[in-house]
């Protein structure tokens, strides 16, 4: 395939330009941009869809950059290094390559439950890194996937792709405009035997985390920074449960929660596979 060349800030670079900043644009154009040796990578090994590599055409390239623009079939941009660093908002220079994918589809049959199943919800999120940082934790502690729900920030946002280190491409996420989609999703999969249990979290929780069972198929909801859950979703919730503190917070960063509740999930089910 034939390689362009970009020089000058044309339409195709506005039209890069502009999936940075205006989530209307991200989202008609289908697409968001990835930096980053690790997730260009891993979006490749995942098999999303890259529609455009773009690269610093100023410099020799090293050997992975030579190896993804060999192999991967797509179209293919040698940019100049300035226009580089500026569509990565980076400041220390241009990165080597950055890669344009393509979206998958916000379906929640994207997430598969089954008698393990572990999930997580984000109820209004306001910051996108708190988004990738649960993502992030999502991949780390083994769980099916992430919903994000209500009025959001943009899962796809520069913010929160970066803060995902590449986990993105490996945890489905799904973005739901409300509750009612999500348990549309969750009524057919009890009624194919899949009993899974929504459980949320607050400081006025049931149980402490520690104390409830999370070997169960369960779907974990975390509220927004500021409010928390939404009143709908704490009706909704089949149980409620607490992260115990000892100083002087009231409660934890949003997706520093959402790490508590994944780790303990994931300790429990580790001690129950080796006992």
């Amino acid at each position: 395939m034939a390689v362009q060349r970009i020089t000058t800030r044309n339409a195709r670079f506005q039209q890069w330009q502009a999936l940075l900043g205006n989530r209307n644009k991200r989202k008609r154009q289908n697409e968001f941009l990835v930096q980053g040796v690790r997730p260009i990578t891993m979006a490749v090994e995942h098999g999303w869809t890259v529609r455009a590599l773009l690269y610093d055409a100023s410099r020799p390239l090293s050997r992975w950059a030579e190896e993804l623009l060999r192999d991967i079939s797509t179209e293919r941009v040698a940019m100049a290094p300035e226009l580089l660093a500026e569509l990565s908002e980076r400041t220390d220079g241009a990165p080597e390559v950055l890669a344009v994918v393509k979206m998958r589809p916000d379906d929640l049959t994207r997430i598969r439950i089954h008698d393990a199943f572990l999930g997580v919800l984000f109820d209004r999120p306001t910051q996108p890194g708190n988004i990738g940082s649960i993502v992030r934790s999502a991949d780390a502690f083994g769980a099916d996937g992430l919903i994000v729900t209500g009025h959001a920030a943009d899962a796809y946002d520069p913010k929160a792709v970066r803060a995902t280190t590449g986990s993105l491409f490996a945890v489905p996420v799904v973005r739901s405009p409300s509750h009612h989609e999500v348990m549309e999703w969750l009524e057919k999969e009890r009624a194919r035997g899949h009993a899974v249990a929504v459980v949320g979290t607050d400081e006025q929780g049931e149980a402490d985390v520690s104390a409830f069972d999370l070997t169960q198929p369960v779907l974990l909801l975390i509220g927004n920074e500021t409010t928390g859950l939404s009143s709908t979703w704490r009706e909704l919730c089949d149980h409620v449960i607490s992260i115990p503190m000892s100083g002087s917070a009231s409660s934890l960063n949003a997706s520093n929660a959402a790490t508590v509740m994944l780790y303990e999930a994931s300790r429990q089910r580790a001690a129950a596979r080796a006992r």
